[in-house]
């Protein structure tokens, strides 16, 4: 008989029935080492669009193509086995009709094995949520600070600062569910709004610059990890990988220059003739 374990990965629906018990614990990866190493310590893997800043040096994630995202979404699912993986609808992907999003959507899915999409937008969207999840694919939402609508927002700023400015964020949130999301992300929004967002709202809150109240956490695994030399004011970092890295590079040039990289003789154990 066989010893082998079958791990169960994380499904929308489990995510959804966190809801008020233990915090969900997510991540962004965009990379197949990033995400095994992940994968057995958190709940959910959020291939973000977020990988246009991380990884291309884009200014924002405008620039993001779907294409972009199928790859980094495909090389995510294959290597995790645990975690749920949420592949973002990158600007411009969803935004045009339901059937637009739709199209995009399984296209996604189906190319790269993960099991749920998240698009930005609260009550605008929510009639695509709801088409989308209608037709057999979990969505995961987005609101608050949405990056995708960094051009008409003027840039990244925390919102809900003034109490004028929650019910139309609540609302947001209660649309998304009402339309079917399974959980919503809040991003960089005051945390009286974001704690009175998570009491009030039927699916998980998933913070990122907001309450610790939230049902659940994520950050750009970047952030967290040191490599990003500007990371958010939010983000606490829980190593220095960005130094550890630049030291071990200045180490090897260092090596080389001086004629003391090891040979293959103490690399492979091979003898001097």
């Amino acid at each position: 008989m066989s010893s082998h374990k079958t791990v169960r990965r994380i499904t929308a629906p489990g995510i959804a029935a966190r809801k008020g018990g233990e915090p969900i614990v997510a991540l962004t990866s965009y990379h197949a080492h990033t995400a095994k190493l992940a994968d057995p310590h958190v709940d959910l893997l959020l291939v973000g669009d977020s990988v246009g800043m991380v990884l291309y040096g884009h200014g924002s994630t405008i620039p993001v193509t779907l294409e972009m995202m199928i790859v980094h979404g495909k090389v995510v699912a294959a290597a995790t086995e645990h975690a749920l993986v949420v592949v973002d609808m990158p600007f411009g992907s969803y935004e045009e009709s339901p059937q637009q999003a739709f199209r995009n959507a399984a296209r996604v899915m189906k190319e790269t094995g993960c099991g749920a999409v998240k698009l930005e937008g609260g009550a605008r969207m929510a009639e695509t949520i709801r088409f989308l999840t209608g037709r057999g694919i979990p969505v995961m939402a987005h609101v608050g600070l949405t990056p995708q609508s960094v051009n008409a927002l003027g840039g990244f700023f925390v919102q809900g600062r003034e109490e004028a400015q929650w019910a139309a964020i609540e609302e947001d949130a209660r649309a998304v569910a009402e339309a079917g999301a399974f959980c919503v992300v809040v991003e960089a929004v005051a945390e009286p709004l974001a704690a009175r967002l998570t009491k009030s709202c039927p699916i998980p809150t998933i913070g990122i610059g907001a309450s610790a109240a939230c049902d659940g956490q994520i950050l750009v695994m970047e952030d967290m990890l040191g490599l990003n030399p500007k990371p958010p004011k939010f983000v606490k970092t829980y190593a220095a990988l960005g130094a550890a890295i630049e030291s071990a590079i200045a180490g090897y040039s260092a090596e080389v220059k001086a004629r003391a990289f090891p040979g293959p003789e103490h690399v492979y154990g091979m003898k001097k003739s």
